[in-house]
């Protein structure tokens, strides 16, 4: 689409009101058109040769004054002690580590006539390392801010902006000349005074909104709109913004990508960019274009889970497909009081590593500062990275062995209710708990690759309130039914079109088999389910509740129409009723025929449909009536036997992979009382695993490892499916399976 065609549509948006119209959808599907893989993947040459090869990196971000003292020889042992094979090296940016000649890159001030950065490359080199230099575009200095104010971030009330943690600095903008002018010319001399593998950029994209000239002039260009002063995402020129600002970025990965490699063709530029249905850029687009990526999750925060760390791995592969993942980890906490320099618990690193790598992402480690103030990270670090190396092969995954997807939607975080975390993200955390608990080895689609190609590994699908979903998608997800899939969708989901606008039906009603009455009630206080065993007797979704009579309602749900003929529905409301006073606290109607619960067969397929909250109120409450519910759901729909079965005591996350020449399944024991709140203070292990795996089809299998104890523990297998117990797991197991070939 041409930029005079895109001028049109935003124009005749501007010109209608903030109403929704159907030029703006339009052009949101236009933009996403450009925004495609396969467009963004032709524009760049083949990934570089060493993508695939580091499997364990380290970074050393250094500070201004870590050239008068930091210990060289200190820091190469290190990589060598902990098999480090690609490391990351302050470049420049804020602070240049290097004899720079290019005018207001601002050389460390205790520089001097050193070269920091050229002894760590070729000390790095010595060692066989892939060497990435990092640098930081997000800040400047006094003496570029007079020569160049157009270079600088400028408010809201037109004031260029101080830099909010370090006062001296000026905040740099992000979508103008000094990144697209200046900070290209610093990629092109580093690329050209060291024979590097490539560039990776912290702090790229801007530090929030910036309304200086540069970004007023290009914005009113592109789209006729002034830039947006209301954080509405039904205001168009807000909406406009969000993917005018994408393609800027898009456009300033390219030239950054471009000029490294007219140096070295085998060289290319890596943003710190990406992430789930939050991320402000295409993850889409990122998937097409990143030869490798690295996931920036370096730690738990407040009431983060631990499994965090494997969510990521799996949304940034939804997008990435079998291209490297790298999964950076601080070995310092990351609350938001920013101890850069502080040191986590032995436990807390582990843990977090170990769900990073049983799901899939390489671990690379980060150090602020050259000086090591506080040691205790040092011995676990280089622990866990000897082990990897041992265990090298077995960890160079193929693919997972999942059939349960969850699809996740940036377009739904971006244009529903502007991505609120409680009808947006909660929704997907209630799942992520959920299977977890229930030990289902599961991965996340994009909903944007719901095509057949992306789908095919899958036979279910989770929509966790997947509000906002085209026509388009809508009709793939039934195919993905028609073929013999399952389905199962929570409260709104495909209520409103790709750009956040409210249908007059759900998009799915044909296979949910119900229609939206236009009435959403909530939140609801006291509000119950009776669950029907008379009426629907040992129905699979009550499994492993046959003595419960009643349990919790959730705290929003949408009133339905069924527009099919359902059995006896298994889940039915008992209206909210007085909490207050106690003498009051009795059910009004005890009883209703208003089903809670859709479960129907499509063909060969299944849909169940929850109209309610189920997901988001199991995050928030943890009911595990709630959590039985979800998996029982996700068994009916699925329909088969699952891929690998791990029975035995405490909370696992089961994973399981195919190697070239092995299984795996990773054992992740996330047992502990600070499962929920961070820094845990030490593992309590778990007793007898009984694994149950399936192998391929005709294959004997060669022997069984454990990876972390070691040892090769009897199994059995009968025909296709093998049998290990594995007697306890501390932090993290892996069951390896030797194939034949």
């Amino acid at each position: 689409m041409t930029d005079y065609s895109r001028r049109s549509f935003l124009k005749a948006s501007a010109a209608a009101g903030a109403a929704i119209t159907l030029g703006e959808i339009a052009l949101r599907s236009a933009f996403a058109a450009d925004l495609a893989p396969a467009g963004g993947a032709a524009t760049l040459p083949p990934a570089p040769s060493w993508a695939d090869k580091p499997m364990r990196w380290a970074q050393l971000t250094l500070v201004e004054d870590d050239p008068g003292k930091f210990d060289l020889k200190f820091w190469l042992d290190y990589f060598a002690r902990t098999k480090s094979d690609a490391v990351c090296l302050s470049g420049g940016g804020c602070v240049a580590f290097y004899p720079t000649q290019i005018p207001f890159h601002h050389r460390s001030a205790w520089l001097g006539d050193r070269d920091v950065l050229g002894d760590l490359i070729a000390g790095c080199r010595q060692l066989g390392m892939v060497v990435l230099v990092r640098t930081d575009p997000h800040a400047t200095y006094d003496d570029a801010q007079a020569a160049h104010p157009e270079w600088i971030a400028v408010t809201a009330d037109g004031q260029p902006r101080r830099h909010w943690a370090s006062p001296e600095m000026w905040v740099t903008c992000g979508l103008g000349p000094y990144n697209f002018e200046f900070m290209t010319a610093v990629k092109r001399e580093i690329a050209t005074r060291y024979k590097i593998d490539g560039i990776f950029i912290n702090r790229w994209d801007g530090s929030g909104m910036c309304y200086c000239d540069s970004c007023r002039t290009l914005f009113r260009a592109a789209t006729g709109f002034e830039l947006p002063r209301s954080t509405n995402v039904m205001d168009p020129a807000r909406r406009a913004h969000t993917l005018w600002r994408q393609q800027r970025l898009f456009d300033l990965w390219r030239l950054w990508d471009s000029e490294v490699r007219k140096i070295n063709p085998d060289a290319c530029v890596i943003p710190n960019t990406g992430g789930g249905a939050g991320s402000t850029l295409d993850m889409v687009q990122i998937g097409g274009l990143a030869p490798t990526l690295m996931a920036d999750n370096q730690a738990r925060r407040g009431l983060t889970p631990p499994w965090a760390n494997g969510k990521r791995g799996k949304e940034f592969r939804a997008t990435m497909g079998r291209k490297p993942i790298i999964g950076i980890f601080s070995v310092g906490l990351e609350e938001p009081y920013r101890w850069k320099d502080s040191v986590q618990s032995a436990a807390e690193i582990r843990l977090w590593v170990a769900e990073g790598v049983a799901n899939g992402l390489r671990p690379w480690f980060t150090k602020f500062a050259g000086s090591v103030n506080d040691p205790r990270w040092l011995q676990p670090v280089e622990e866990l990275y000897t082990w990897c190396a041992g265990a090298e092969r077995y960890l160079r995954q193929e693919r997972p062995l999942a059939r349960v997807a969850m699809v996740y939607s940036q377009q739904t975080a971006w244009y529903y209710t502007g991505g609120a975390r409680d009808l947006v993200e909660e929704p997907a955390l209630g799942w992520y708990q959920a299977l977890i608990e229930a030990r289902v080895p599961f991965e996340m689609v994009h909903d944007r690759l719901l095509d057949a190609e992306h789908l095919a590994a899958f036979q279910t699908l989770i929509l966790p309130n997947l509000a906002a979903l085209s026509d388009a998608q809508c009709a793939q997800l039934r195919q993905f039914v028609a073929r013999g899939g399952g389905l199962v969708a929570t409260f709104e989901t495909s209520l409103h079109d790709e750009g956040g606008g409210r249908r007059a039906d759900f998009g799915l009603a044909d296979l949910f088999g119900v229609s939206y009455k236009a009435r959403a009630e909530g939140p609801m206080h006291n509000a119950y389910l009776r669950l029907e065993h008379a009426a629907a007797p040992n129905h699979p979704l009550l499994a492993g509740l046959a003595d419960a009579p009643r349990i919790i309602h959730g705290t929003w749900r949408l009133d339905v129409t069924a527009k099919e003929n359902f059995p006896a529905p298994p889940l039915t409301l008992i209206p909210s009723y007085p909490d207050l006073p106690m003498e009051k606290v009795f059910p009004r109607t005890p009883h209703t025929d208003i089903a809670e619960v859709f479960l129907r067969e499509v063909g060969a397929g299944r849909v169940v449909y929850f109209p309610w909250d189920i997901d988001r109120t199991f995050w928030e409450v943890l009911s595990p009536d709630h959590g039985q519910l979800l998996r029982n759901a996700v068994a009916w729909a699925t329909n088969e036997p699952a891929p690998v079965t791990v029975t035995g005591p405490g909370v696992l996350d089961v994973v399981a992979w195919r190697q070239k020449a092995s299984l795996t399944v990773h054992l992740v024991n996330l047992s502990n009382p600070m499962m929920m709140k961070g820094p845990l203070r030490d593992f309590l292990p778990v007793g007898a695993q009984q694994v149950r795996l399936k192998l391929p089809a005709g294959v004997i299998a060669r022997g069984v490892h454990l990876l972390v104890a070691g040892g090769t523990p009897e199994f059995r297998q009968t025909g296709d499916w093998l049998e290990v117990t594995v007697p306890s797991v501390l932090d993290h197991e892996v069951v390896a399976v030797d194939l034949p070939g």
